[in-house]
């Protein structure tokens, strides 16, 4: 599939915001790594889920329904203002499709209200011109969708071809930065097609990046030779991106066990549409503690317990959040038994799934 590429003409108002929401958001990100490097006793990310809902139903994906309802904003604020008061760095919202969630704009309101850092993972669809000068308005900071082929088949509908046309809107009118994420692995028909996105990515002015697809449990699958080759030249393209300075995915590309600490319960947060803490989205189900209930010390006890996942996971948001704590505080607990009244009821489930974060 030929993109038909088009000058894009960016306003100058545009740009400087542009610019300047870009300085502004780097320098609280660098304050967010100091303030990580201080202590230990904060979230630095938690991902919210205000929409378990999806327009779409991608066959890897088990991460959506599509029969509930999204989190009233009420019932959102007081989830995000309680992460405030843990001292949490930044907040991304993912789903389902965020974007579906009618009152999404006041959610990223009261996350910028509150000094965190707003993020979002889309599939994009919804979006249009008026869309996202809502969101500038709105204050979100940082965009990611996933692109997993040139054109749309059975198993996902989102292609370049499909998203092409949104990407330039994107480049012409957001003021906040996008991540273009591309897809290698098992279950990708043309490893070839990542490497066209991702250059697509680059010429709109976007970070890039490239997800490993994992199995249902989050966990690794190596790639081949040529795969291998298109996703180290991928990263070569992202080097704008702060996921170049994560080599686990390296490991990953090479089927290679990660020697790591994973913070998560504790430095990382999962917040399910129910308001309860887990892992990941990929260990969904523990420790299912209502974010109400969840107390500096299940945090600190999460801090200092090993995951029984850790060395083949692929989920990259967590393993980015433990390059902070990687170099100290060596991992000595074991996770607590889960109680049957935990058990979540499993989600919309077809074939592998992916890590977008």
């Amino acid at each position: 599939m030929a993109v038909t590429e088009k000058s894009i003409e960016v306003s100058l108002p545009v740009r400087l915001r542009r610019a300047l929401r870009f300085a502004r958001t780097r320098a609280r990100e660098l304050r967010m790594i100091a303030k990580a490097l201080a202590s230990t006793e904060h979230p630095i990310l938690v991902h919210v889920i205000p929409m378990r809902q999806c327009n779409l139903a991608c066959t890897y994906c088990n991460e959506f329904d599509d029969v509930s309802n999204p989190v009233p904003l009420e019932e959102m604020k007081r989830r995000l203002s309680r992460l405030a008061d843990m001292g949490t760095s930044i907040i991304t919202i993912s789903g389902g499709e965020p974007l579906m969630h009618p009152e999404l704009d006041e959610i990223i309101l009261h996350i910028r209200g509150r000094g965190m850092i707003a993020g979002m993972i889309t599939n994009g669809f919804f979006l249009n011109q008026e869309r996202i000068e809502r969101l500038n308005r709105a204050g979100l900071e940082h965009l990611q969708i996933s692109i997993d082929n040139l054109m749309p088949d059975e198993v996902s509908k989102k292609s370049l071809k499909t998203l092409d046309g949104r990407l330039e809107m994107l480049a012409q009118y957001a003021v906040f930065q996008v991540n273009i994420n591309s897809v290698l692995g098992s279950g990708v028909k043309n490893p070839e097609d990542a490497l066209k996105i991702a250059h697509r990515a680059v010429e709109l002015g976007f970070t890039s990046t490239v997800g490993i697809i994992h199995d249902h449990n989050g966990q690794l699958k190596p790639l081949g030779g040529r795969e291998q080759e298109i996703f180290e030249e991928i990263m070569t393209l992202g080097k704008r991106s702060f996921s170049r300075f994560n080599d686990f995915q390296h490991n990953v590309a090479r089927g290679k066990e990660h020697n790591w600490r994973c913070r998560s319960g504790s430095r990382y947060l999962y917040i399910c549409e129910d308001g309860l803490v887990h892992w990941c989205s990929q260990q969904r189900g523990y420790p299912a503690i209502p974010l109400s209930e969840y107390t500096p010390e299940m945090r600190h006890r999460e801090y200092f317990t090993e995951k029984f996942c850790a060395a083949r996971c692929t989920v990259s948001c967590v393993q980015q959040v433990g390059i902070l704590d990687n170099w100290r505080d060596p991992q000595t607990l074991k996770p607590m038994p889960m109680a049957p009244s935990a058990v979540q009821p499993e989600l919309v489930q077809i074939g592998s799934a992916r890590s977008d974060s």
